[in-house]
């Protein structure tokens, strides 16, 4: 694993070789975050060496290096599931690449379904912890020294120090926030509504199939963490529950506005 990702920072140094601080994931539906930044350069995942390719409607393929709020960027247009048949070292294999080329912070954006009655559709919720018993631990297997300890603690996966800036931004703007924790599954099927009950039992406030595995990745390696949610459905209702990906795509859009502010806002004060 790190030859191929010592690999893919040597091609990818050698088409833009200025530093990245801070590491940007967009979720489905959020790709036009990119929009804000000053675009120095664009990579194709498929130009990349050991790179994966993202095969879900929302996630373009590319990774966009440039400056947002004077700060340098890269952002990933589509990131990795497990239910595209990638392993889950394959799902983190980017995260290791960004570390590598030297960011020191990771923001994460994902669209998720809500288990927590109080949610709306359009809610962001600020992710202050998480529950991966459903998913692959991504370090499984030998540990490489390189990224990180064999042990690593993740009594705390998502920055105290990143929550409290975003929830000064988004009260200075007016911006209605949650907070919550986030389940990770597997998908690719929307959960059933016995699943839905289950991961609200065991204090699940959302759920999606992304993030936890970046993120453990990312706290192995020693990077400062933040992520949010884009409530795109209820899990949870007493009506109808079927649920499609092109209404997901829906909601995250019309939330989006409000998501990319903060994420400027807060990369502005780091």
């Amino acid at each position: 694993m790190i030859t191929k990702v010592n690999a893919a920072v040597a091609y990818i140094q050698s088409r833009y070789s200025t530093q990245p601080l801070v590491g940007i994931v967009l979720g489905s539906g959020l790709g036009s975050f990119i929009s804000e930044m000053k675009i120095k350069a664009e990579i194709a995942y498929t130009d990349i060496p050991h790179f994966p390719v993202s095969t879900v409607e929302g996630h373009e393929g590319k990774l966009i290096f440039g400056e947002l709020g004077e700060k340098k960027v890269v952002a990933m247009m589509g990131r990795f599931h497990c239910y595209e048949g990638y392993t889950p070292q394959e799902v983190v294999f980017p995260i290791r690449v960004m570390k590598f080329l030297g960011i020191t912070t990771l923001l994460i954006s994902n669209a998720a379904g809500a288990m927590n009655l109080n949610f709306r559709v359009g809610d962001l919720m600020i992710i202050k912890d998480h529950v991966s018993l459903f998913t692959v631990n991504p370090l499984t297997g030998k540990n490489e020294e390189a990224f990180g300890p064999r042990f690593p603690d993740m009594s705390e996966p998502y920055s105290k120090r990143l929550i409290d800036k975003v929830k000064t931004i988004a009260t200075k703007e007016n911006i209605l926030f949650k907070e919550g924790i986030y389940c990770g599954v597997t998908g690719p099927t929307f959960e059933t509504r016995a699943e839905y009950k289950l991961l609200n039992i065991i204090g699940g406030d959302a759920v999606g199939m992304s993030t936890v595995q970046e993120v453990i990745a990312a706290v192995h390696m020693g990077l400062e963490v933040f992520a949010m949610s884009v409530i795109t459905d209820l899990g949870i209702r007493e009506e109808e529950n079927k649920i499609t990906h092109a209404e997901v795509l829906h909601a995250a859009n019309e939330a989006e506005p409000k998501l990319t502010h903060i994420f400027k806002e807060l990369v502005a004060a780091l």
